[in-house]
């Protein structure tokens, strides 16, 4: 699927000027706090990476990886998750970091799983909220960008494993 048709919808500036302006929002919010930032692997990477560089507050990372997509554009709906995180999150402060919020299935399974670990405070921030196949509500805390519709690549997006390298964010022409 390397040689699919897409159009840049959000160059690095872009995505620059985003992420500063939500850890500006962040460090606002968690002044004098630790939070435990958790990064939804594989996607959000790269935005989790260049997010924890712009924060000026204390901060501890620890990752999750759960797995819904499979091959292709559609998520299959059945979501597991493949690594959990490692760090005690009972009484503390969590941020979990998402590249994109689409349907808000895997997203509210993230929220209850940790939820259930029993943290004093449990946030989201996504960088891209893409609304079009949305069948939850999911409150998002920090979003980025907000889509109406298209499947979108880069900046750790991508679609049957490739694109993820691209410094951009592209909407596939499928």
């Amino acid at each position: 699927m390397n040689q699919t048709e897409k159009r840049i919808l959000f160059t690095a500036e872009d995505i620059a000027r985003q992420v500063e302006r939500l850890a500006s929002q962040i460090c606002a919010d968690y002044q004098g706090k630790e939070i435990v930032l958790v990064g939804v692997l594989k996607g959000a990477f790269i935005f989790l990476a260049d997010l924890v560089r712009r924060l000026t507050i204390s901060v501890e990372l620890d990752f999750i990886r759960v797995a819904s997509y499979g091959a292709g554009t559609e998520s299959t709906g059945e979501i597991r998750i493949t690594t959990d995180v490692e760090l005690d999150l009972q009484g503390r402060d969590v941020l979990i970091v998402e590249d994109i919020v689409d349907s808000g299935l895997t997203t509210a399974f993230l929220r209850e799983h940790l939820a259930g670990k029993n943290p004093r405070s449990l946030r989201i921030c996504t960088l891209l909220d893409k609304t079009e196949r949305r069948r939850v509500t999911i409150p998002l805390d920090y979003v980025g960008v907000q889509l109406d519709k298209g499947f979108v690549v880069g900046y750790g997006l991508d679609c049957d494993e490739a694109h993820r390298h691209l410094p951009e964010i592209y909407e596939l022409i499928l």
